[in-house]
């Protein structure tokens, strides 16, 4: 093979090009192309509280605007208050929700298992 049998630096190569070719050790992370950092912990609680903020003001906006327009004073307001409360939600759960098309540990397989 042309390498001593106790050369240790050669066996580290090759089990790090076996464990490389198994996909045993995690590849490094690749920069994003934007270069942005990962987001604080204070910018993360900022933009949930303005997904929340901005969707219930919408929603109020629009309920205002609907009861002006037919005259029924509370009811499009009343209605859309929970609406808007449901779709912040809904954004603050998209934001945290993992990828589903990220590979991962926790991603199931959906098709038939090869070993059966």
């Amino acid at each position: 093979m042309g390498q001593e049998p106790g050369d240790p630096r050669g066996f580290s190569e090759r089990l790090e090009a076996a464990r490389e070719r198994q996909g045993l050790d995690p590849r490094p992370t690749q920069p994003e192309p934007s270069g942005a950092p990962d987001p604080s912990a204070f910018a993360v609680g900022a933009r949930v509280a303005l997904d929340l903020v901005s969707a219930l003001l919408v929603a109020c906006a629009i309920g205002w605007g609907l009861d002006r327009l037919f005259g029924t004073k509370p009811w499009f307001l009343i209605g859309f208050v929970p609406l808007g409360g449901a779709a912040g939600v809904l954004n603050v759960w998209r934001m945290f929700a993992p990828d589903p098309k990220a590979p991962g540990p926790d991603r199931r397989r959906t098709g038939p298992d090869p070993g059966r």
